[in-house]
């Protein structure tokens, strides 16, 4: 299965809704065929009706590759550049979403029309009253379950201050105990419960190049640096770019704070797709679901990628709830496995012997 098998979801019901507007007759394309499309997703009816002069922008990994498998046009919008139609996604976190619509406007030419799109289960009328605030009249329809609306704002018809402030809620922040996060990554405003377990159970002998699978804001990376002096170098890899720059801020600091060198690395990458370094060891909190929904292939793929980028003495620490069921993929991989903790209805696992 390809990493966009794994990421996939079911009808994309909000995607599908999207369109409605068009066929309905309420909207009509753009006349010279461009559009942005913030947190685009792929589906059927976005390969329809997309044009050559469409620009998809998808900050999660996978979901922006299989967008370019389908022959669309991937990238980010420069600061100025303005499309008569802009069409986003919001998310579920508030915070983030508000930061997206705020953008969105700014990408809006004179007279285009911002669309959005979102599950009535995720927030979707207080995403129609917050475009409301922010650009003023707005129209809507109600399709698979979701809400679609949009507006044409007028040249003074959006709250410019409040624009202000909802682009500054994207903006990396310092949370708890000093991390860098931002709104809509995973545990984005604490410290996860089960990647604290995992950090707890470091050993302190853990040496040499060591890899962070699906990191997120890079908590459990700077814990490695933190708790294990003898690890000189350190990738991280994870999916979404959003959580990037935050986790080079708090490797940096960890770094700083452990007064030893480390050789760090941060890496926008798909993991299920595998790796091509080899590692002494590698820690993981790995994801788990989508949405709602768990999706416990995600983690098993993530653990058949640590062993095959494990040296043979090499040693995988991972997380997980409880009631995920690794342990066969684990025994497949490795000769040794042993749960260190089961605590809060998480496990601690260590996995060595890398079977060949």
């Amino acid at each position: 299965m390809t990493a966009g098998g794994f990421f996939a979801a079911a009808p994309d019901a909000a995607l599908a809704a999207l369109f409605v507007p068009f066929e309905a007759g309420e909207l009509q394309l753009p006349a010279d065929g461009r559009a942005l499309f913030l947190r685009a997703r792929t589906g059927a009816r976005l390969r329809e009706m997309a044009q050559p002069g469409w620009l998809c922008e998808q900050s999660f990994l996978p979901f922006a590759d299989e967008l370019g498998r389908c022959g669309l046009r991937v990238g980010e919008a420069t600061a100025d550049e303005k499309f008569p139609l802009v069409l986003l996604l919001p998310p579920r976190q508030r915070e983030e979403a508000r930061a997206l619509f705020a953008r969105a406007l700014t990408h809006v030419a004179p007279g285009g029309t911002l669309l959005a799109a979102m599950p009535n289960a995720e927030g979707a009328k207080s995403g129609e009253a917050d475009l409301a605030k922010l650009a003023g009249a707005v129209q809507h329809l109600s399709k698979h379950k979701c809400r679609v609306f949009w507006c044409t704002p007028s040249p003074g018809g959006i709250d410019q201050d409040l624009l202000a402030a909802w682009l500054a809620l994207d903006a990396p922040r310092t949370i708890a105990d000093g991390y860098v996060s931002r709104p809509g990554l995973f545990a984005w405003d604490r410290i996860d419960r089960a990647s604290a377990l995992l950090a707890e159970y470091l050993p302190a002998d853990l040496h040499g190049r060591v890899a962070d699978l699906g990191a997120g804001y890079g908590y459990l990376s700077a814990q490695v640096v933190a708790r294990c002096p003898r690890v000189d170098a350190l990738d991280l890899y994870e999916a979404e770019a959003r959580a990037l720059e935050p986790a080079r801020a708090n490797l940096a600091r960890a770094v700083r704070e452990s007064g030893h060198a480390v050789a760090v690395a941060v890496h926008w990458h798909d993991v299920t797709r595998g790796l091509t370094q080899r590692y002494d060891a590698v820690v993981s909190n790995p994801p788990f679901h989508q949405g709602r929904a768990d999706l416990p292939e995600l983690g098993r793929a993530f653990i058949v990628s640590a062993a095959g980028a494990l040296l043979p003495a090499g040693r995988l620490l991972m997380v997980a709830n409880r009631h995920l069921p690794y342990e066969a993929v684990l025994a497949s991989r490795f000769h040794d496995v042993r749960t260190l903790a089961v605590q809060e209805g998480f496990k601690v696992i260590e996995a060595t012997g890398v079977r060949g």
